[in-house]
């Protein structure tokens, strides 16, 4: 056909380097409602074709052919008969142009079928989980590893295969309440599951809904992500409408008295008792604790930096005047990069001819479990309690001495007070029970043992 005025010079590469650099095409006309075109980028060019459909209402139909040879030499003529998007000239692209309208009209007019695109995988639920992880690393999210363990125990075995765009709102919540109800975990080898045996006591079937709570809100943020990011289109109901399990975080908080504190602390051998008075003395988590270096210690502000907490942030324990005295007592003599607390690792057997050989090694992973249940043994504690335990009763402590939220939010590591007073508020000492007790005394409703009589039956 003859050029027209709105045809634009793309025949040679010297005329296209004039054009500017844009996202809509220029285009030059080669048939009947159809059109070679060349977009142009800040790093080259491509090729399209485009040709008028009159099933799209007025609109074209249109695709890709090639790079441009804007930067590079043109591929040979097998390449691009191959149909491996090469770099094309203009004399190419013309010709791979004609070739695809040619082919489009007729498949319009039923001489040739219309090419069926190979089916796609389905987004699932463990695409969801696997981008979500990716990303939630990527933005520093400080709990990674339990979020991937979550999924992986939890939201996996149950969803992870489903396509997303199946998932219903009646399919989440009954796998949100059969989370409930099943048994908690205990930790087992590598491959094997393990569950607890049942239990009647509430605050059980309290702590299952509060897990089942965490890991709903995980499969929440995974799927609002991928919808975020286009993964999946549609409403979120299957997913927003499933609510949590009310009155499920609410915990009976556990603290150690006075005299559980001298029987746990005499039941622990030398090396652990330091680390469970370490835990005693600020409130530290047992990973904080085992992280701790000498140089981490401030005698002199009375202070130990805790680098490496769960939050990511770095914060200053004010230590006690026993607090301080016991920390000094610890770095004593040991370099600033020396783990305070150590301990005995054996190295060889003791044999007929060989003493036992150990050496001092810094605590690890889940060292702290059965010593800590050992010395409850011992202790005569019973059910034996976690190393969390001790941070509660640090916090429970200066609670009951007054300690004023904030102040015991920034001992813990709390980003807020909201976590501190949901879990310490009620210990603190109360205007209304302190006006009560010193006020009324007794109400005089129990009477005394002596004066009670038998009631006698008719």
């Amino acid at each position: 056909m003859s050029r027209s005025i709105s045809d634009a010079p793309l025949t040679t590469r010297a005329a296209r380097e004039r054009l500017a650099a844009r996202h809509q095409p220029y285009w030059k006309g080669i048939d009947a409602g159809a059109a070679v075109g060349y977009r142009k980028g800040v790093r080259g060019g491509v090729w399209l074709v485009r040709l008028a459909d009159p099933d799209a209402g007025g609109g074209y139909r249109q695709e890709v052919l090639g790079r441009a040879d804007d930067a590079l030499k043109a591929s040979a003529e097998d390449a691009v008969k191959a149909g491996d998007k090469p770099v094309l000239d203009y004399r190419q692209a013309d010709k791979l142009a004609r070739e695809w309208i040619a082919k489009r009209h007729r498949i319009s007019a039923g001489l040739e079928p219309e090419a069926v695109a190979a089916p796609t995988k389905p987004y699932t639920v463990a695409d969801a989980m696997a981008d979500y992880l990716t990303d939630y690393g990527a933005r520093g999210g400080k709990g990674v590893p339990e979020t991937r363990n979550a999924v992986t125990a939890h939201i996996l075995p149950a969803l992870g295969a489903l396509p997303v765009g199946r998932l219903t709102r009646d399919r989440i919540k009954a796998w949100h309440q059969a989370l409930a109800a099943a048994p908690a975990r205990v930790r087992s080898r590598a491959g094997e599951t393990r569950h607890r045996g049942a239990s009647a006591d509430p605050d059980v079937a309290r702590r299952r809904r509060a897990t089942a709570n965490r890991v709903l809100t995980v499969l929440k943020a995974a799927l609002n992500h991928a919808r975020a990011e286009g993964k999946i289109t549609g409403p979120a109901d299957a997913w927003s409408a499933v609510k949590a399990f009310r009155e499920a975080g609410k915990p009976k908080i556990r603290y150690l008295l006075d005299d559980e504190i001298t029987r746990l602390m005499n039941a622990c051998p030398q090396d652990f008792r330091a680390l469970v008075t370490g835990a005693l003395l600020t409130g530290c988590r047992y990973g904080e604790l085992a992280a701790m270096v000498a140089g981490d210690f401030d005698p002199q502000a009375g202070t130990v930096t805790v680098g490496r907490s769960k939050s990511g942030r770095t914060r200053h324990v004010v230590l006690t005047t026993e607090g301080r005295d016991f920390f000094a007592r610890q770095t004593t003599g040991k370099p600033g990069s020396a783990h305070i607390f150590e301990r005995d690792v054996q190295t060889q057997q003791a044999t007929k001819h060989r003493a036992q050989e150990t050496k001092r090694a810094s605590w690890g992973r889940a060292h702290q479990s059965r010593p800590l249940s050992a010395a409850c043994e011992g202790a005569r504690i019973s059910p034996a309690v976690s190393f969390h335990v001790l941070r509660h009763t640090y916090a429970t402590r200066l609670a009951m001495r007054g300690a004023p939220m904030p102040v015991i939010a920034a001992q813990l590591g709390h980003a807020d007070t909201r976590m501190t007073e949901r879990h310490y508020a009620h210990l603190g000492p109360s205007y209304v029970a302190d006006t009560i007790r010193a006020t009324f005394g007794n109400l005089g409703v129990v009477p005394e043992l002596d004066n009670i009589t038998p009631l006698r039956r008719a």
